[in-house]
């Protein structure tokens, strides 16, 4: 079957150089975005009955940019000053940089992992005394909680948002050849807007184990799997499956 449609469950790149366009425009095919999955906060009120008492952190972890926007949000609603001597561990150094949005920059304690969580172990390690705030949604990876618990860190989980399935009714009549998936919750939300999907001749290609462990629970056939040695990333894989599945026969 050859792929003429790809849906990719995430908002639109805004570089206009995205690997997509490059996708779109050399196959001459339609690639459309759409946030199957989105972010709302929770309020003070909600935040209190967790018990969290921000002023005995003396750092906090970041693992997304949600994570900063709503920890600075809601310690403006709740009237709690960050101390300028809080000390800000990132997951990346993409994030760190989002932290210039709500602090000066060069003024603070920063300290940032290359990639992964399991990047930020040894600067743990070196800051074991710390009293550690982590904003989160209310879907957080287990590794990062065992993570820190294997460490005998003095912290505690901030709930400050929530990850809800976005409405998709006005794509019910819409079909496409392959659907993008990035998140277990992007799964759901294709169930939950749609209870009774059939796959049929839909390809699904996912990226990471927990996106394909979902998909196949849901009953989904898994046709494209990312990361692998080949395609390390979601383009390089539909790259070569439309050159596959486009060719001449």
């Amino acid at each position: 079957m050859k792929v003429k449609s790809i849906l990719v469950s995430q908002p639109k790149p805004q570089a206009e150089n995205s690997p997509y366009y490059e996708i779109e425009k050399k196959n001459k095919i339609k690639i459309d975005f759409r946030p199957f999955i989105q972010v709302v906060g929770i309020d003070a009120k909600e935040v209190r009955q967790q018990k969290l008492d921000f002023n005995k952190a003396t750092a906090v972890i970041f693992t997304s940019r949600n994570a900063i926007d709503h920890f600075f949000r809601l310690a403006e609603e709740m009237r709690f000053t960050v101390p300028d001597s809080m000390k800000y561990f990132c997951e990346s150094e993409a994030i760190a940089f989002y932290l210039q949005k709500y602090i000066v920059y060069r003024k603070r304690k920063i300290y940032i992992g290359e990639k992964v969580f399991s990047d930020l172990l040894p600067l743990f390690k070196k800051h074991k005394d710390e009293k550690f705030i982590l904003p989160a949604s209310d879907v957080l990876k287990p590794d990062v909680p065992n993570l820190l618990d294997s460490l005998k860190l003095d912290w505690q989980k901030a709930t400050l948002f929530r990850t809800v399935s976005s409405d998709l009714s006005d794509l019910s009549d819409v079909k496409y050849d392959i659907l993008v998936f990035f998140t277990p919750s992007g799964i759901k939300s294709l169930f939950e807007n749609f209870p009774s999907f059939v796959q049929n001749e839909t390809r699904i290609a996912v990226f990471g184990k927990s996106t394909a462990a979902q998909a196949k629970e849901m009953g989904l056939r898994v046709d494209i799997e990312v990361p692998s040695p080949q395609t390390p990333s979601m383009t390089m894989a539909l790259e070569k499956y439309i050159k596959e599945a486009n060719k001449s026969k």
